[in-house]
């Protein structure tokens, strides 16, 4: 019988548009898929709590969706290449279909793999282009969004979706797998992950909902993406971070939405955008993107650790900060907008390191994407390629009226509910239960622009 071929599943948990799958099958040799867990490679970028909660549900509706075609999903656990040789060896396989990954681990593993004497069949099919593809007319990579954006927009529309394939060969006999529950990726006790079950739905056919859900509203996105309060982002982040729909498949399922959904467009091409920095960068989610903040003087000690406790625990006595890291922790995901305001306010109010609000959101978000995340907390503290000014400091408490937070504070920091719309997003009075001010805002203006201006001097 004809030797089979693995196909090596990472962030790419889906049978739709999966050009790794699609080419396994189309070689007419038994396909083996398989998801090693490793937590080796990465290092101390090993998934988080809350993307390893995602990856149990998302490996488990996937293991579902491959034995209704009468396949199965192969499941190791070390370090990537090694477990993909010995598989390999196991089966007789030489050929390994995946799609490319960017981040820097992945990079190293799937070098590894190859040099493990695998034949690496890599194929594109997670971001709108292949990062790397888009280029400066010198030759050379972009690193500034709006450019970049333009650029892409000659390589666009990505190609229409592929549907999965009905059936494709299976081996004679199936290797031995891991059980996923041996793999303890759920929260044993406590069990903290309450919200997130009663939030999301992981698995190729959640996204799908997701998508649909999300095309009725698109035409109002830029309109409805930036209130709190309101069901007007598409929520779709998670599912395309673990590769449970594809970029394209969004793209196409919105595109013709008319209004504003254009914006929307604009947000995939930012997540092809990160991918290219740290393509450029593999470090970007360590080290700044402009050296000379890596001496930025960051408060340390006693006082800067309580104060990041606060801010993590949603105790710091702005209402529409606290609300988004309470809705964080509940649900392992924030908006939009208040992760914007809850990064600035880490960085800028209580002058911490960029790094410390990056690592936590890598452990709590659902979506935690390396490119996203250290891209986006570079652009809100000044330090990235492209980023926002250090000197622009968010005001929350301005942010919180202006985008019409009232009901979306009621929601997370119940001690406030009582507060009416005038009140709530600066109570007046101390509330029994909930913290003043950890720093007064004009304060930490002024102590956060002395410390860039004695920076640059």
């Amino acid at each position: 019988m004809t030797a089979p071929v693995l196909l090596w599943l990472r962030r790419d948990l889906r049978l739709a548009d999966q050009a790794a799958l699609t080419a396994a099958v189309a070689s007419r040799a038994p396909v083996i898929p398989v998801y090693v867990l490793d937590d080796e490679t990465p290092k101390h970028r090993r998934m988080g709590g809350a993307s390893r909660w995602w990856l149990h549900h998302s490996l488990e509706n996937l293991a579902r969706d491959l034995t209704k075609r009468g396949s199965r999903l192969v499941l190791r656990r070390g370090a990537s290449a090694v477990e993909l040789a010995k598989l390999a060896e196991d089966v007789g396989a030489r050929d390994v279909h995946a799609l490319h990954h960017y981040e820097p681990w992945w990079q190293n593993a799937e070098r590894a793999v190859m040099r493990a004497g695998l034949k690496l069949h890599r194929h594109h099919g997670n971001y709108l282009s292949p990062p790397g593809s888009v280029l400066t007319g010198a030759g050379t990579p972009y690193r500034i969004y709006t450019p970049f954006w333009r650029a892409l927009h000659r390589h666009l529309p990505p190609p229409e979706p592929t549907a999965a394939p009905r059936h494709w060969h299976a081996p004679e006999h199936w290797p031995a797998s891991d059980r996923l529950d041996d793999w303890h990726l759920l929260p044993g006790k406590p069990d903290w992950a309450g919200g997130l079950r009663e939030s999301w739905a992981p698995g190729e056919a959640g996204a799908a909902k997701a998508l649909e859900a999300f095309a009725d509203e698109a035409e109002d996105y830029a309109e409805q993406r930036n209130l709190p309060a309101r069901a007007g982002t598409s929520r779709l982040s998670p599912h395309l971070h673990h590769g449970e729909i594809s970029p394209a498949t969004v793209w196409h399922g919105v595109a013709g939405a008319g209004g504003s959904v254009e914006t929307f467009l604009g947000e995939l091409g930012w997540r092809d955008y990160a991918q290219n920095i740290i393509l450029q960068f593999p470090a970007y989610g360590e080290r700044a993107g402009h050296e000379a903040y890596d001496h930025f003087p960051w408060r340390e000690g006693k006082q800067a650790d309580s104060d990041l406790r606060a801010w993590q625990q949603g105790r710091t006595g702005y209402p529409l900060v606290d609300a988004g890291m309470r809705e964080l922790w509940a649900t392992g995901w924030m908006h939009n907008r208040v992760r914007m305001i809850a990064a600035s306010f880490c960085i800028k109010h209580l002058l911490l390191d960029w790094r410390k609000g990056e690592r936590w959101f890598w452990d709590t978000l659902v979506d935690a994407d390396y490119g996203s995340n250290a891209v986006n907390w570079q652009w809100s503290a000044g330090s990235g390629v492209d980023a926002n000014l250090f000197v622009r400091i968010m005001a929350p408490l301005n942010q919180s009226v202006k985008f019409s937070a009232a009901d979306y504070i009621r929601r997370w920091v119940p001690e406030l509910a009582h507060c009416d719309d005038a009140d709530i997003h600066d109570p007046p009075q101390p509330v029994d239960g909930y913290p003043a001010k950890i720093i007064e805002h004009g304060e930490a203006r002024a102590r956060a622009l002395a410390a860039y201006a004695a920076w640059r001097g």
